[in-house]
């Protein structure tokens, strides 16, 4: 089985509470569509689940590699997302 590759693996127990959230926020935000990090917590990172699809929804995918009990792993996913026509028509409708 071939192992994945990330872009970046962020490891937020190293970092102090605060600054976890934003350092994955700012590491997704750089990645390229479909690049991916590999995101290591010592807990389920559930909240920060619920912050993706708040701010990017549809944008991600999100994958649990492990899951506790002392450590949670998971590939975090850019997805490209569609962004309508430059007219702003979304193309959905065919113009009716």
């Amino acid at each position: 089985m071939k192992s994945a590759v990330f872009s970046s693996t962020v490891d937020v127990r190293v970092l102090e509470p605060r600054f976890r959230h934003s350092h994955i926020f700012s590491t997704f935000g750089a990645l390229d569509d479909g690049q991916a990090i590999e995101l290591v917590n010592d807990h389920d990172p559930l909240p920060l689940y619920a912050q993706f699809q708040a701010q990017w929804p549809d944008g991600f995918a999100w994958n649990y590699l492990e899951e506790g009990p002392s450590v949670w792993r998971v590939a975090i996913t850019k997805v490209p997302t569609f962004k309508g026509h430059a007219s702003g028509c979304c193309g959905g409708c065919c113009g009716a």
